[in-house]
């Protein structure tokens, strides 16, 4: 694609990454393919060659983003499905942040759409906050009927029932073994906490079971996803350096074999640190090491996880794998977590779209409930279709949105893997159907 970008507009180094990104795309739309809007929607606009026209139109011509190519932006899931198909490999993620970026400077949105970006970004990422939250939606689900917006009753129709106790594991502190093989940090995350304890605690179980030593260390946090892909850089950015600085004081210390990750959209933009930080002098080193060492929890368990420390415990349990966005495509995860699966002795099957978002991608599921709920159907619909006794997937966006339409019980892989190795079984297997949750990480 031939772009027309001024010298001076190539100074700022986003623009300059973007006019990379636009001149590798040859309009083939081969995109369109795997595109979950344009497969719902059906228009040109909804599919990443129709977003790449607009956002090389508003970035070329230095104007002040409309409401035709918001529209158009705001409905991507960033689901990346667009990137594993890509023959060029248009790097497409780049290029929707640095649009989002550019929108939140140059668009003023409604003032009730405003109101809500803001509450959610102010809210989500802390779990105290959260909670909280959680709590007064749990009081005002009943009269979710009530409210005039979509957005609003979306919100409120998440709420969930059961809302878990504090987990003391995700304070910070060090999970010691007897003969260590590695030393690991665990990122906790923020809304995961408020949500679903049971993940980080068998996490910690398996990990140090396996001979990991597990560090929770002080001052980390949200990994600054949520209000990187609200185009909130200073935000995100703020959230981002304190995890830098606190795995980087921890790498200097006693040394990471790894930073392990257990919320696959997080890991996408943890492990994009290095391009995130690019310019920031005193961050950067750190930052790219920080991204390096970055793991999703299946990536450590292919070498910590040996088949003769597997018990029967998944021995003939039929388990429908949901792969995560973030991990097949954001991480060009595919074959881990199932390989781990069928090591542990589970019978692992896949939906026939695999490769389609479930629609959750962070607040998509409350900005945007309409065409996330047709994707949450067709997800639900395939997975089922498989006639599993358990769904699996990587991610807690995901697990939420799935769970809260299925009556099939859904765990994170790490729990099934804990349950295999001598760990207790999954709470949610004998909860019954879970209750809808906010689900808000991609």
């Amino acid at each position: 694609m031939q772009t027309t970008f001024t010298p001076e507009q190539l100074k700022d180094p986003a623009t300059a990454r973007s006019n990379e990104i636009l001149r590798t795309c040859v309009h083939c739309g081969f995109c369109t393919a795997t595109c979950p809007t344009y497969q719902v929607l059906g228009d040109e606009l909804d599919s990443p060659r129709g977003r790449i026209y607009l956002i090389k139109d508003m970035l070329e011509n230095g104007r002040p983003a409309d409401e035709k190519t918001v529209k158009h932006i705001d409905r991507c899931l960033s689901c990346l499905a667009c990137m594993t198909t890509c023959p060029s490999g248009v790097h497409y993620m780049h290029l929707v942040d640095h649009a989002r970026e550019y929108i939140e400077q140059t668009y003023k949105r409604p003032f009730f759409e405003r109101v809500l970006r803001w509450t959610l970004a102010q809210i989500l990422p802390y779990p105290t906050r959260f909670r909280l939250a959680l709590l007064g939606a749990k009081i005002g689900r009943p009269f979710a009927w009530m409210m005039p917006d979509a957005r609003l009753r979306a919100m409120l129709e998440m709420a969930p029932k059961y809302i878990p106790p504090v987990s003391r594991n995700d304070d910070p502190q060090v999970f010691t073994v007897p003969d260590k093989k590695m030393r690991v940090a665990l990122m906790t995350g923020c809304a995961q906490k408020a949500l679903n304890t049971d993940i980080n605690d068998a996490t910690i179980r398996l990990l140090t079971r396996l001979g990991a030593e597990v560090v929770v260390a002080e001052g980390a946090g949200c990994c600054g996803a949520l209000t990187h892909h609200m185009g909130k850089t200073q935000e995100s950015h703020a959230t981002a350096a304190k995890n830098i600085r606190a795995w980087a004081d921890e790498m200097k210390g006693q040394g990471l074999d790894a930073i392990v990750i257990n919320t696959s959209g997080c890991g996408t933009t943890v492990k994009d640190y290095g391009h995130m930080f690019r310019e920031d002098g005193e961050l950067a080193d750190d930052a790219a090491a920080v991204a390096g060492l970055a793991k999703d929890i299946s990536e450590v368990l292919m070498d910590l996880l040996p088949e003769s420390a597997v018990t029967q415990s998944g021995e003939g349990v039929r388990v429908a794998y949901h792969a995560a966005c973030s991990l097949q495509h954001g991480q060009q995860i595919k074959t881990f977590p199932k390989d781990l699966l069928e090591r542990a002795g589970f019978k692992v099957t896949e939906p026939a779209d695999s490769h389609l978002c479930c629609g959750s991608a962070g607040t998509y599921n409350l900005m945007q409930p309409e065409i996330s709920k047709q994707l949450q159907a067709r997800k639900v619909e395939t997975l089922e279709a498989t006639r599993p006794d358990i769904i699996a997937a990587g991610n807690i966006g995901c697990m939420m949105q799935i769970g809260s339409a299925s009556d099939v019980p859904i765990v994170h892989t790490v729990e099934l893997l804990d349950w295999a190795t001598g760990g207790p079984r999954p709470a949610a297997l004998d909860r019954g159907r879970e209750e809808p949750a906010v689900p808000i990480l991609r």
